[in-house]
């Protein structure tokens, strides 16, 4: 009886368990309207066996200044557009900004389960009904699954096929109300995690801007770098900077000139304070901001100088257990095809430039 009782209970657990994650859901305790937040989006499938390749994220009104984490092995595409209404963000106002978020030519296998993250401000939301993330999978050439169904105002988002993403809301502190504003009725599933909100004094987004990825397009160059010099390179303004809380990725800036009469390659870079160091780049496409791995490296052609900068081509630090804090150093290998490997240490600047 023992037996059959814990049989039971096991298949039981099991049966909710498929349940919670057979939809997309946020992987994140209600948050605060007012405050940021890194909305972790749960993919538990794929498309009736195929791998995912793209997950698509339409970000509702009333979340703005939106950065998506970047993840290896996907590229990301990030698209702007004006928003609805005009958001007050630290005093400035706010009418535009990235509208839709894309990761693209990934690989994440139907039996497996992967999150994918984007970091932005809630300015406006109702707590009653939450803010929907319309999703959608991609998967192969003809595979798809949507998560875009928004339940109406009392209806059970159980009841519907492919219930959009919900994150759920509370309001803020003194507002009785929670920022009652949020345009829609957002209702439907949401799973509870570990919380991922950030305080109000979370980065401030510029449009376009990436959490971990452009969120460093505002960084500021704190100084202290030391020459370094390697055959024809010289090696000058690195750094990176202070990483907020919870945030595992990191951006690397330096500039190299290259005063001989050869080409020579950027290959790869390495430090020990990361897992995985990747050579990145961002570039404005239109409306579209794309964010890509430069796997063949970044060419330092004869008598040039190449800037990896905020917004731009730099260092991208992944997998990092102990963040970066303002002040300290991260060490450094780059890698280069003729003037092979060459140790930099960066200085750690502020989180933020303002």
């Amino acid at each position: 009886m023992k037996t059959q009782m814990i049989l039971a209970t096991t298949i039981a657990t099991l049966a909710m368990t498929t349940s919670v994650f057979a939809h997309a859901t946020f992987a994140n305790q209600p948050a605060k309207v007012g405050s940021y937040v890194a909305a972790t989006l749960q993919v538990p499938h794929g498309c009736d066996g195929k791998a995912t390749n793209e997950v698509q994220i339409k970000l509702p009104e009333g979340f703005i200044s939106a950065k998506p984490m970047p993840k290896a092995g996907w590229e990301v595409e990030v698209i702007t557009g004006d928003y609805q209404n005009s958001y007050d963000n630290h005093g400035k106002a706010v009418k535009s900004g990235p509208v839709e978020i894309r990761f693209k030519n990934g690989d994440l296998p139907d039996n497996f389960y992967d999150t994918f993250t984007v970091y932005g401000k809630i300015a406006a939301g109702d707590p009653a009904t939450g803010l929907a993330f319309p999703t959608v999978q991609l998967c192969g050439t003809d595979g798809k699954v949507a998560w875009d169904q928004i339940a109406a105002p009392g209806q059970d988002p159980h009841d519907l096929d492919g219930p959009a993403p919900v994150l759920q809301l509370v309001a803020a502190e003194g507002d009785a109300h929670g920022g009652h504003g949020a345009h829609g009725a957002h209702g439907g599933h949401a799973a509870p995690a570990e919380q991922a909100t950030a305080d109000g004094h979370g980065a401030h987004g510029a449009h376009g801007d990436h959490a971990g990825h452009g969120d460093h397009m505002a960084a500021a160059d704190p100084g202290g770098f030391e020459t370094v010099t390697a055959g024809e390179l010289e090696l000058t303004a690195g750094f990176t900077k202070a990483m907020l809380p919870g945030q595992p990725v990191g951006g690397g800036f330096i500039t190299i000139t290259n005063k001989g009469g050869e080409d020579d390659t950027l290959v790869s870079a390495t430090s020990a304070q990361a897992g995985e160091v990747q050579l990145h780049e961002m570039a404005m496409e239109g409306d579209v901001m794309k964010m890509r791995q430069l796997t063949d490296g970044i060419a330092i052609p004869a008598g040039e100088t190449v800037e990896l900068k905020p917004g731009g081509m730099h260092l991208m630090f992944f997998k990092v257990a102990e963040a970066f804090k303002e002040g300290a150093t991260v060490n450094v290998t780059l890698t280069f095809e003729k003037a092979g490997a060459v140790d930099v240490v960066l200085p750690v600047g502020p989180a933020r430039s303002n």
